[in-house]
């Protein structure tokens, strides 16, 4: 699936403002960029995913002849511009933010700088890539979060939108911190451990349960996990695994590998009664894994409640991102070269304040307290400017502007967050693994102050402009309200 050609996974339009763009003769370089307008989930961040499927796609762009006389079959293409399409390949530049690193709104997390045909073409398939991975990526991130100490293991895929959302969605969660996934086409595609127990089917196939735990547990010895609401927890379930754990325990198997999963009813009650049950058996460190519909708000309120749940298995409500299941990246021009070679600003109007767009060619620079290493701000500035941290930096709010915050010289530091992916149609950067990514996920988590990590009422982080970048934008905006 890493080689599918998804060129045509596009919308019709891009094709057609292509065609445009060619019988026009237009092909300037322009400048598109990536971002959102608002966290999904009611977060205070989110979690960058997809930027490996977003390379493989440009990697494979190409028209096969299928796909020039499936075009040439709409009848609404020259012969000149699909033989244009036939010698397509592309050959522009591509930046972006790094993958697992938090994000945040209205900040371009990838730009396209590319001749106009090219740069349109794209679009349509980086926002799928993009944002489907990004909001599983947040999505599981929060629950990972309410879980703390507990490890989440990914158990969506029946319920995903279909195989790449299932693929695709195991490989965001396992970036956001899942311990596992039990997609095992993922676990080969992406090298991330897989995991999983047994169904009820399984008990319900053998005469009774006992039996059942006995036989799945001389399978698995060193990976025993019992479902235990088959027929009755506490009565039946949990005796009966009890009871084969000790013989497990006395043919040499390791306690520390043995341990039940609760499916329904009250988690949190049974959870505790089966606890006591355990080590009162002498298995204190024998596991309970909890499953059923949970989402972070879920298993937030059952750690309140003193649940004793070591680990939790998140299906339906990760993997669809369940309360919110658009992401919202959009792709916006924000500027045009010129003849000299110069890019022009261009800035995109909206009756909705947050529609307006920020012009010209940007990075991000992210400011972090030096003390703390907690993220102060980001601030979005011309490609050109530079940051000196020895020297105090005044931020303030491009909407309210009357807030702001002055930094000192020495109590900052800065990163530049987009690095190059493409340069003039060459891939530059080298994809880490998915393990690679979580674990460097992790370190951006640790950046988040904890107020803006928590489920509710999370603080939000400020993205700033630069001075520059603000005085551009104002000017335009005037230059396009005045009137007759």
């Amino acid at each position: 699936m890493n080689t599918r050609n998804l060129t045509l996974m596009t919308d019709l339009y891009e094709l057609t403002m292509m065609q445009g763009y060619f019988e026009q003769q237009e092909n300037e370089v322009v400048i598109f960029d990536v971002f959102f307008r608002s966290n999904p989930c009611s977060s205070g961040y989110s979690i960058c995913a997809g930027l490996e499927q977003v390379i493989e796609y440009i990697k494979n762009l190409n028209f096969s002849y299928e796909d020039v006389d499936y075009l040439r079959g709409l009848h609404m293409f020259s012969e000149d511009f699909l033989q244009y399409l036939s010698g397509y390949h592309f050959t522009g530049s591509i930046y972006a933010i790094p993958e697992g690193s938090v994000i945040f709104p209205k900040e371009p997390l990838l730009k396209v700088i590319a001749p106009i045909m090219e740069a349109q073409l794209v679009e349509t398939a980086i926002l799928n890539i993009l944002n489907h991975q990004c909001l599983i990526a947040t999505k599981a991130s929060r629950v990972v979060f309410a879980a703390g100490e507990g490890g989440v293991m990914e158990f969506g895929l029946r319920r995903a939108q279909g195989p790449d959302a299932g693929l695709f969605g195991a490989r965001a969660a396992m970036i956001a911190g899942c311990v596992g996934t039990s997609n095992v086409l993922a676990g080969q595609m992406f090298d991330v451990p897989v995991m999983g127990t047994h169904a009820h089917s399984w008990i319900m196939s053998f005469p009774d349960e006992y039996t059942a735990f006995k036989a799945y547990a001389e399978l698995y010895p060193a990976a025993c996990t019992l479902l235990v609401d088959t027929y009755d927890t506490l009565k039946s379930g949990v005796p009966n695994a009890i009871r084969v754990f000790q013989e497990m325990k006395e043919k040499g198997a390791d306690p520390k590998r043995f341990g039940i999963r609760l499916d329904s009813g009250d988690l949190a009650y049974l959870s505790k009664k089966a606890r006591k049950m355990l080590d009162e058996a002498g298995f204190p460190e024998a596991s309970i894994c909890a499953s059923n519909d949970l989402d972070e708000y879920l298993i937030h309120d059952l750690k309140m409640q003193g649940a004793a749940i070591n680990s939790w298995g998140v299906g339906t409500h990760l993997i669809t991102s369940k309360d919110c299941p658009a992401f919202g990246g959009v792709y916006k021009l924000a500027a045009i070269q010129n003849e000299n070679g110069e890019f022009v600003p261009k800035i995109k109007l909206s009756e909705n304040t947050e529609k307006i767009t920020n012009p010209g060619n940007k990075t991000i620079f992210r400011i972090y307290e030096k003390d703390s290493g907690k993220i102060k701000a980001d601030l979005i500035c011309f490609e050109d400017e530079v940051i000196d941290s020895s020297e105090d930096l005044l931020l303030f709010d491009p909407l309210e502007t009357w807030k702001k915050t002055k930094l000192k010289g020495g109590t900052y530091t800065v990163r530049e967050m987009m690095e190059p992916v493409f340069v003039k149609g060459e891939c530059v950067y080298q994809s880490p693994s998915v393990m690679e990514i979580a674990s460097y996920c992790k370190q951006e988590k640790e950046t988040l102050w904890d107020e803006t990590k928590r489920l509710f009422n999370p603080h939000q982080v400020y993205v700033d402009l630069s001075e520059q970048l603000y005085q551009v934008k104002k000017e335009l905006l005037d230059q396009m309200s005045v009137t007759d």
